[in-house]
């Protein structure tokens, strides 16, 4: 219980902070152009789509802490091998859902651009894979990413594009040497409402 009574004093005395110092929030959606590598799956992008929100937390004139959370679609294209990966279970297209949550340093550029640093940790809540047999328990719930990119700031609108590596291996067959790995382009408009 006092854990619980520490973080919550803890989160309210950072929103006290930052609202004294610049504090904003507002909402962003886009499009996620994305693949995996690993052999079961084509090299080609596929696209899906983001919708969310995000905060910005401003430490000086040129650094802005920013914290977002956002859904997203994900669909991706399966290689020659994924049926053989998977029992011979022929599948051309996979769509999958992940909460994702990214933390990005923001510096300042320029007057209107600022470059963008960080990670994104993504946790997979929604598989179209649940009424196959195994299939659902071949991907790990869990997506660890590294992220850079650049965001142009007009008054409330935001235009941002970044790229995304994954550091996870998604696979999670026992036995299976493959390693999948995601790639993000995430493209998108943001607008503060706060």
């Amino acid at each position: 219980m006092s854990k619980k009574i520490t973080i919550i004093a803890l989160f309210v005395a950072i929103s006290f902070v930052g609202m004294s110092q610049g504090f904003h929030m507002g909402v962003k959606f886009g499009t996620d152009i994305q693949k995996i590598n690993g052999a079961s799956f084509s090299e080609k992008f596929a696209f899906g789509y983001h919708l969310g929100g995000f905060a910005e937390l401003k430490l000086s004139k040129s650094i802005t802490i920013q914290p977002e959370l956002y859904y997203s679609a994900v669909n991706l294209d399966t290689g020659t091998t994924f049926s053989q990966t998977y029992n011979s279970i022929a599948l051309s297209k996979l769509k999958f859902g992940y909460l994702n949550m990214p933390l990005i340093l923001s510096i300042k550029a320029g007057e209107k651009m600022a470059v963008q640093l960080g990670s994104r940790y993504g946790i997979l809540v929604d598989n179209n894979l649940s009424l196959r047999n195994n299939v659902e328990s071949a991907f790990k719930k869990g997506d660890f990413s590294v992220l850079a990119g650049v965001q142009f700031n007009f008054s409330k609108l935001k235009i941002y594009g970044r790229y995304q590596v994954g550091l996870s291996n998604l696979n999670d067959i026992t036995g299976s040497t493959d390693k999948w790995k995601s790639q993000t382009i995430h493209i998108g408009l943001g607008l503060r409402i706060i």
